[in-house]
């Protein structure tokens, strides 16, 4: 596999991170660097060892996760959308931050639901026979880079529009979770 290649699927895998990453950013008017380099980093680590993972387990279970990945993926995206949207509303005081959704089960959950593709790679990877250590972290550090980068774009939009582009971000991620769902069953 060319560095080229490889580059391309770095990018590729990385979507779905830069949706989320913007969304985020979008909803938070003051962010600082912690959380951009939490949410990069949670990711950007998912999505490097997501592709081993799928390495390690070779073609014996990609038929049984290859039944269910795509509906993981929607019900974490739906979940974490869906209390984003929540939250927004419940949001009556300007000042009130709410959760952080770069801390805790909420980034493990939007790490895992944005490398799933990833597994998948590592599967695909295993039967080519092709070694798997180089790509994964080039897959690793595209996304963490992509990540800030959606996170920093995301800023100005937050800082435009407040507290609706909280909404607008957990719609979003409702809908990549949807478009999970559609291009597996469809």
């Amino acid at each position: 596999m060319s560095n080229l290649s490889i580059f391309i699927l770095a990018v590729g895998l990385s979507m779905d991170a830069l949706s989320v990453a913007i969304a985020l950013g979008a909803s938070r008017s003051g962010i600082s660097w912690m959380p951009i380099l939490r949410l990069s980093l949670g990711f950007g680590v998912f999505q490097f060892a997501m592709p081993i993972l799928g390495w390690l387990i070779g073609g014996t279970v990609v038929d049984y996760i290859g039944a269910y990945d795509h509906w993981v993926a929607f019900g974490l995206l739906l979940y974490v959308g869906l209390k984003m949207i929540h939250e927004a509303f419940r949001a009556a005081d300007e000042n009130d931050t709410g959760h952080d959704p770069t801390t805790g089960l909420t980034l493990l959950m939007l790490s895992v639901a944005t490398s799933i593709d990833a597994l998948a790679v590592g599967l695909s990877l295993a039967l080519l026979k092709t070694p798997i250590l180089y790509p994964s972290a080039v897959i690793g550090l595209v996304c963490f880079v992509i990540t800030a980068v959606g996170m920093l774009f995301g800023r100005p939009l937050g800082m435009l529009f407040g507290r609706k582009v909280e909404i607008l971000g957990g719609v979003v991620l409702i809908g990549i979770g949807v478009r999970i769902l559609a291009q597996h069953m469809f």
